[in-house]
């Protein structure tokens, strides 16, 4: 995992409509929420629309988010763009949702799942990486977004985010064959 406080790696992606996107994009923002997303898994379906409602009212207090759909959609043809496309209308996505065709971006965000999470500062260093909250499929747990919305809160109120920090549980991201990250030992 990137370790906190480490600077926010720089991308450039295309979104489903292949319109380009940056970090760059997002200079102004309070705090930037990057996360690594797709439509196929059932985590992600399990928190589509709490995501989308989530992402509308932090963007509202100065947080940017970028998703970023970094699985391979030969083998995994629901994470196709025109996929990504359906899902951000079905959802009224409010964020960009990025293509990560090459599988860099994942890699050097050391992102292992879907749905992955990082939260950047002002400043854009690293204060969170973990889960969403402790919603999973077939725990009887709807989505709250309780621990980010904990680690957003914390950065918008100057205050420091705590370092007990659970790990993302997800769906592997579907690395293309030959593709896998170092950072998997």
């Amino acid at each position: 995992m990137l370790s906190l406080g480490t600077k926010a790696p720089s991308f450039s992606l295309p979104d489903f409509e292949d319109k380009p996107h940056s970090i760059h994009d997002f200079s102004d923002a309070k705090a930037l929420v990057v996360v690594f997303f797709c439509n196929h898994c059932p985590y992600i379906k399990l928190l589509k629309q709490h995501l989308s409602d989530f992402a509308r009212e932090y963007q509202s207090k100065g947080v940017a988010f970028a998703v970023i759909n970094s699985n391979d959609t030969v083998q995994y043809p629901d994470d196709a763009p025109e996929k990504m496309a359906a899902d951000a209308k079905a959802f009224n996505y409010p964020f960009p949702y990025l293509v990560d065709e090459r599988q860099e971006v994942a890699k050097t965000f050391q992102a292992a799942c879907t749905p992955d999470f990082y939260l950047f500062d002002g400043e854009r260093r690293l204060v969170y990486r973990g889960q969403y909250d402790d919603a999973r499929p077939g725990n009887g747990i709807e989505p709250t977004g309780d621990d980010l919305a904990a680690a957003i809160n914390a950065v918008l109120e100057g205050r420091e985010v705590s370092s007990e920090q659970k790990p993302a549980t997800g769906c592997n991201i579907k690395w293309k064959p030959g593709n896998s990250p170092d950072y998997f030992g």
